[in-house]
């Protein structure tokens, strides 16, 4: 069988934001038919599974609007630094959500977050030799964030939290997992950082 080309005949905007953009467009199918699809484009975003000396990962908790609940997540923020380095993102989220450095980055996997109606992608990193930012150039925390919650789990009780339905966030979900099956294989499933995107 041959692979059909899905061509966009054409394109609507609906709505322009900050963060992401709306658009309605037109799509010839596999049976040569046409069908709508919305269709949200968006920043993209980094996330770090920070993982400690002892097998520990460090989880925020912090309040999401549209799903009208906190939710446990990893450290992570939107790609909204024009041309800065994806790992260079992370560190700062890191830092500004958990006052935590690492001395050393990997690239743990990429992820889209739900291809069935946005682009959005997410690379998830995995942080470790971590240290303690200097109280006095901790980042001041506003709007959701200024109520996170910061907890440290095990790696393998991180996981079972997956597995009770406790952690649902999706790019906590896959890095989670992800980190937990890097480290049965020793690590060497890891990337470099540099590693092209997506």
């Amino acid at each position: 069988m041959t692979a059909f080309a899905h061509e966009t005949k054409s394109r609507t905007p609906r709505y322009e934001g900050p963060i992401f953009a709306v658009f309605s467009d037109q799509v010839t199918m596999s049976d040569g038919s046409t069908a709508g699809r919305d269709v949200v484009e968006a920043k993209g975003a980094v996330g770090v599974v920070a993982l400690d000396d002892v097998d520990r990962v460090v989880l925020i908790k912090q309040y999401r609007h549209a799903v009208g609940g906190r939710l446990w997540e990893l450290p992570a923020g939107l790609r909204d630094k024009s041309g800065e380095d994806l790992c260079v993102s992370a560190a700062r989220e890191l830092a500004e959500e958990t006052d935590l450095h690492a001395g050393r980055y990997d690239l743990l996997i990429d992820l889209h977050t739900s291809p069935g109606f946005t682009d959005e992608k997410i690379r998830i990193f995995l942080a470790r030799d971590l240290s303690a930012v200097p109280e006095a150039e901790r980042h001041h925390r506003t709007d959701e964030e200024a109520d996170i919650e910061l907890a440290w789990f095990d790696l393998d009780e991180a996981v079972a939290m997956i597995f009770r339905g406790e952690i649902t966030n999706a790019a906590a979900v896959g890095g989670l997992l992800a980190a937990a099956r890097a480290r049965e294989e020793g690590w060497a499933t890891l990337r470099p950082v540099e590693t092209p995107a997506l």
